[in-house]
């Protein structure tokens, strides 16, 4: 297939996948489909949630279905219909089967938001941050119905930022995925269709990313000032870390969320190192607790039912007292992980 011009389909919901989508519109091959999730049943008044591949779709004049699975035999016949080359995925949500895989030529490649063979699943850029990992990047694999357990065929990998939440991360590595994406393409125009393409991937290395849940938001505050800042940043955009502060003065608990936080030296605080228990504020400059090995302050607090507010704003309205702590429960003042009491 050197140098021809393909038969592309391309499947993605989320915004992972649109600079991608847009370099590929841009270049020399034809799109003959686009696939999206289907809408899920709203529930509440704000309406469906976006889907930003379809309107992408919709700006590129493209068509677009929503099947409820790809791997449906009407939708595996409709594939076929189709006569595509090459099935390109990218943040779509389903897995795709032989029969839905075999209706091109090619196969299927798919960009993952990971140095695969590690973060294997659907939320691979959080769990990176949220394990404390320096660098990261970007896979494209050539598909197999193994999930995200196909040869690699191009890759990019990046720093992680000290500042940088999981949303931020995301939207820089869809960016650094569209030159890999180009690059699979590119490599699957010269291939045989019979021999070995692509790097294996190392199955002693793989770990898994499954998505987030509302409940591992919560802050360990036993753990270091780094995993927790880690721990912030990596539940941003979604669900976003929390705690329970318990003012210390005779106030009741009140959830909070927390929104950003920084490390700083146990000297720039009046606490001696490993006085305070974890959870517990701390004198320094600003709303400062410790952690399992240090200090932190916070930056941005968000109290239930009110806007967003540095942790300074935050400390002047709620007063706290002298036992005042943030703590893993509401029902009592423990704090650190699930157990450990003030």
């Amino acid at each position: 297939m050197a140098d021809s011009k393909l038969r592309l389909v391309l499947m993605g919901t989320g915004p992972f996948a649109v600079p991608s989508f847009d370099r590929i519109a841009d270049g020399p091959h034809e799109i003959v489909q686009v696939i999206v999730r289907p809408l899920p049943p709203v529930k509440s008044r704000g309406g469906p949630p976006p889907q930003p591949v379809a309107d992408w779709a919709e700006k590129r004049s493209l068509t677009v279905i929503r099947p409820d699975s790809i791997n449906d035999d009407e939708t595996v016949q409709q594939l076929r219909s189709l006569r595509p080359d090459l099935l390109v995925v990218c943040d779509y949500g389903q897995i795709l089967k032989p029969a839905a895989l075999e209706t091109a030529p090619l196969g299927g490649i798919n960009l993952h938001g990971s140095l695969l063979p590690k973060y294997r699943g659907a939320a691979p850029v959080q769990r990176a941050v949220l394990s404390g990992d320096r660098k990261t990047g970007v896979t494209v694999i050539h598909m197999t119905p193994r999930l995200d357990g196909g040869p690699i065929l191009a890759r990019r990998v990046t720093e992680i930022r000290d500042d940088e939440t999981a949303g931020q991360l995301e939207q820089r590595l869809s960016a650094i995925g569209v030159d890999a994406t180009v690059e699979a393409i590119d490599r699957l125009l010269d291939w045989d269709q019979e021999s070995v393409i692509g790097d294996p991937q190392d199955s002693s290395l793989v770990s898994k990313a499954p998505r987030l849940s509302k409940a591992e938001a919560q802050i360990d505050w036993q753990q270091s000032s780094r995993m927790i800042d880690c721990h912030v940043r990596g539940m941003q955009p979604w669900p976003v870390a929390f705690s329970f502060f318990h003012p210390g003065n005779g106030g009741k608990p009140v959830r909070v969320q927390i929104r950003q936080v920084t490390p700083i030296d146990d000297n720039a605080s009046g606490d001696a190192p490993g006085q305070s228990q974890p959870g517990h504020l701390v004198s320094g400059e600003g709303l400062c607790v410790a952690s399992g090995d240090g200090v932190l302050r916070i930056d941005q607090i968000q109290p239930a039912g009110k806007k967003p507010m540095t942790g300074a704003a935050f400390a002047n309205g709620y007063q706290p007292g002298p036992d005042a702590c943030f703590a893993a429960t509401c029902g009592d003042a423990a704090v650190g992980g699930k157990g450990g009491t003030t």
